[in-house]
């Protein structure tokens, strides 16, 4: 028997973004219904790599883009929020790393000088040595300099963790779900399963699953594009841990490393950068595999590779459309009607996201009106990260 719940308002998607706004709207009083039809952080959350970017990876070129304005304060709302300080309680997420590093092979030393001495970086970075180098590039052997970001790095599984704790009774797990029209095709509800759902405002949250509710609700613009990216993981004892963007030659890091924990204990370094995208994205598994061995044997030649587990993983970044394909500089807010359709482009913009949907509430007049959900809901379980499960298949 399908029973029908009244919401103020249906989140729908459970990544970082969705449980971030799930949060903050509860914490504003509005009562909500967040629908998860897979796994809590499932997709892209879980995949990501936990950088609080503040906009440094924007402007290696050596000025400042929307981008990296846009991002600027994102370091210090997470941290606020980490020390249980800030927009929310987020004390027990796992920090990995306190700050992120950007590093330069001896080769282009000099311009990580040029770049480091333009205006856009003042005051963002500290160059590092010896023993505060992380502990991956205190080498002998290790030829360049290291300079040490305003930026954090956290255990994304115990940030999804947290945010199910803060969103109590409001998760609702349903594979299927639909809207419901009237005889106009005005939107009605949302049948999720065996239960029906009515709200005030219906927010679309589901990262690369928004196209396909774009399409059920007949709504044409905006439209998604999705970059993919084929990062590489590699585990083994042999490993130290290291946060840190390598600069290239271009605009882009020529890698990212992030370190995890393997549930054996072995360390897992997840790379991502340049070598994930374009030619990486264009290779199989294999072929991936060797680029990535290469680029460790230049970077790292002290590395013994041998013994060391490799493995990869194909991410699709959901965000709305742009010309050529290019990066959103910020959350993406878009109204339709009874319908916010929203991307947060960026996982560390989750907090910006929650300020343009509470603004948008708030000109739209939308007030909480409706009671808390008393029924016991089916509950979405959590995903587990790639590190967490691809070496044990």
């Amino acid at each position: 028997m399908s029973s029908t719940l009244t919401t103020d308002i249906a989140i729908i998607g459970g990544g970082i973004a969705g449980l971030w706004l799930n949060a903050r709207l509860r914490q504003q009083g509005f009562n909500t219904l967040l629908v998860e039809q897979h796994q809590l952080g499932g997709g892209q959350s879980v995949c990501s790599q936990g950088i609080i970017h503040g906009g440094t990876k924007y402007a290696l070129h050596g000025a400042l883009t929307g981008s990296s304005e846009a991002i600027a304060d994102m370091p210090e709302r997470w941290r606020k929020a980490l020390s249980g300080e800030g927009e929310l309680d987020l004390r027990g997420v796992r920090l990995l790393s306190d700050a992120h590093y950007l590093w330069s092979p001896g080769s282009i030393a000099s311009n990580m000088t040029s770049f480091l001495a333009s205006k856009a970086m003042r005051g963002r970075v500290d160059a590092v040595k010896g023993e505060q180098l992380p502990p991956a590039l205190q080498d002998k052997g290790f030829k360049g300099r290291v300079y040490r970001l305003a930026e954090l790095v956290f255990d994304v599984p115990s940030l999804v963790k947290r945010l199910t704790e803060l969103a109590g009774n409001s998760l609702l797990h349903s594979p299927k779900l639909s809207p419901l029209f009237d005889a106009q095709q005005q939107l009605i509800g949302l049948q999720a399963g065996e239960v029906r759902i009515q709200a005030q405002r219906y927010i679309l949250c589901a990262g690369e699953g928004t196209q396909d509710l774009l399409n059920q609700l007949h709504i044409d613009k905006p439209q998604q594009q999705v970059r993919p990216l084929h990062m590489v993981l590699v585990k083994g004892a042999a490993l130290k841990p290291i946060y840190a963007h390598c600069l290239g030659a271009g605009s882009k890091p020529r890698i990212t490393i992030t370190t995890h924990s393997a549930p054996d204990g072995d360390w897992v370094w997840y790379l991502g950068g340049n070598l994930a995208e374009a030619d990486g994205v264009a290779r199989d598994e294999a072929a991936q595999i060797n680029a990535a061995q290469r680029e460790l044997r230049e970077l790292m030649p002290w590395l013994e590779q041998t013994g060391l587990e490799w493995r990869c993983a194909r991410i699709n970044r959901a965000e709305p459309a742009q010309n050529n394909l290019v990066r959103p500089d910020t959350a993406f807010l878009a109204e339709r009607g009874q319908v916010l359709v929203t991307w947060p482009t960026k996982l560390a913009l989750a907090p910006d996201l929650a300020d343009k949907v509470i603004s948008s509430l708030t000109q739209q007049g939308i007030q909480p009106t409706a009671q808390p959900v008393s029924l016991a809901l089916p509950q979405p379980s959590i995903a587990l990260a790639p590190w967490e499960h691809l070496f044990n298949e």
